[in-house]
């Protein structure tokens, strides 16, 4: 399957986060953030002799907590502060930054010698040679707020506050956000933060929803969920509920399968590989299944119908295949031999273009170089014509004497001269 490139969901902020406190555990980092200067994001006025680190997720947002080693905590005698808390020698707060990956953002340990083309944040380690985290986003979509906090209009994280998140949508189910369908209102932050287009896909696709069914009727059925009896045990219960699982329950546990597979050049495994995560994927760019652009001109990947709320007009399209499974072989190309002509033929045929392309003033026999390739060449419709005319021209058969009598007897009657003025009258 040809893989599509996707924008970072959820889990792969998730991934990112699990990365940084990965790959710099232990490290110790100094000195200036360094910003590209193709950057439109703010200036990180930070610089420290030395500082950690740590990194937190929350649905589509990330944190990067800069936290000073204690040895800063007084500012040294003659060092001037300056604005924001900060001295020359560094910040005396610990500073937040809250990071939006947009298309394409991703975060990168590197060596500080061969940074990442598009390495737009830098901070670089205190040990020689020096290595630097780098945010890469070749895109430049992405987005870092300093002092940065998670937004305020984005709900509970769908993956590690499930019941918050769940309670956030049952308990606002009046508000407009869910007068459409239910693939645009999934994309909304402000009630599933964490979820994007794969992932609505998918969890729709599990559940044989319509993308284009009204989202609130499809969520006030989970209103009324039934009670488990009270006689079952605990392992039952837990058995019923992943083998029935609601739209919110999908919204938690799809995003956590991902999650668990890692990779994709997210997690703290170094490879990119993402054979795994296309192999999970069930309805996202699969062969075979339909897509509509919904509301927001974003495409809708899913199964059978659309549902009644699908966009008057819009003509549903179908994932092909590029690849054969099982390609037939393909047949070996036959060549026809060119059968020679005889050189009687072909020495007349020379001297035919060579007496036309004298008239014309052009060269119309190959060069020295092309004779032999073009032997078998066959001669223009113009050539041939001329060549036939000069063959069955009455003119080139009559003795010069009887020329000599035709021209004198035309000039004695007069008539030869008028008819073919009349003919090149009529044919001007």
């Amino acid at each position: 399957m040809e893989w599509v490139s996707k924008m970072p969901e959820g889990p792969e902020l998730h991934l990112a986060s699990c990365y940084i406190n990965t790959v710099c555990a232990g490290l110790i980092f100094s000195g200036k953030v360094e910003k590209s200067e193709v950057s439109k994001n703010p200036e990180v006025l930070f610089e420290s002799d030395a500082y950690l680190i740590s990194a937190t997720s929350r649905g589509k947002e990330i944190k990067l907590t800069l936290m000073p080693l204690k040895e800063e905590k007084n500012t040294l005698p003659g060092r001037e502060r300056g604005k924001e808390g900060q001295s020359q020698n560094g910040p005396q707060q610990p500073m937040d930054l809250v990071f939006r990956f947009g298309m394409s953002g991703s975060f990168k340990l590197t060596s500080g010698a061969e940074l990442p083309k598009h390495a737009h944040l830098r901070f670089y380690t205190k040990e020689s040679p020096r290595r630097a985290l780098c945010f890469v986003d070749f895109r430049r979509f992405g987005r870092w707020e300093v002092h940065g906090t998670w937004q305020l209009d984005r709900g509970p994280c769908v993956m590690l506050e499930y019941e918050k998140f769940r309670e956030n949508v049952l308990r606002n189910l009046s508000d407009k956000a869910f007068n459409k369908p239910i693939c645009e209102a999934l994309l909304n932050q402000k009630f599933f933060n964490g979820i994007g287009n794969y992932l609505r896909a998918e969890i729709l696709y599990r559940l044989k929803i319509p993308p284009f069914e009204k989202a609130r009727t499809v969520l006030e059925a989970l209103q009324h969920r039934k009670q488990q009896s009270p006689d079952l045990t605990l392992s039952k219960k837990v058995k019923l509920k992943r083998e029935n699982p609601d739209l919110l329950e999908l919204c938690h546990a799809v995003p956590m399968e991902v999650i668990d597979m890692g990779g994709k050049g997210y997690g703290p495994e170094p490879s990119d590989d993402t054979a795994a995560f296309e192999e999970w994927l069930q309805c996202y760019c699969v062969p075979g299944m339909r897509s509509l652009r919904d509301g927001n001109g974003r495409t809708i990947w899913f199964q059978g119908e659309p549902g009644p709320m699908a966009p008057k007009g819009e003509k549903s399209r179908k994932r092909r295949s590029r690849v054969n499974a099982d390609p037939e072989p393909s047949s070996p190309k036959v060549t026809k031999p060119v059968p020679k002509r005889s050189s009687k033929g072909s020495s007349s045929q020379e001297k035919v273009a060579t007496q036309s392309g004298r008239k014309k003033g052009k060269e119309l026999v190959p060069g020295a170089e092309n004779a032999k390739g073009n032997k078998a060449r066959k001669p223009n419709a113009r050539s041939r014509r001329k060549a036939s005319a000069s063959q069955e021209s009455p003119m080139s058969k009559t003795p010069a004497a009887d020329r000599k009598r035709q021209a004198s007897a035309r000039r004695s009657t007069g008539t030869a001269t008028v008819a073919p003025r009349s003919r090149r009258v009529k044919a001007e």
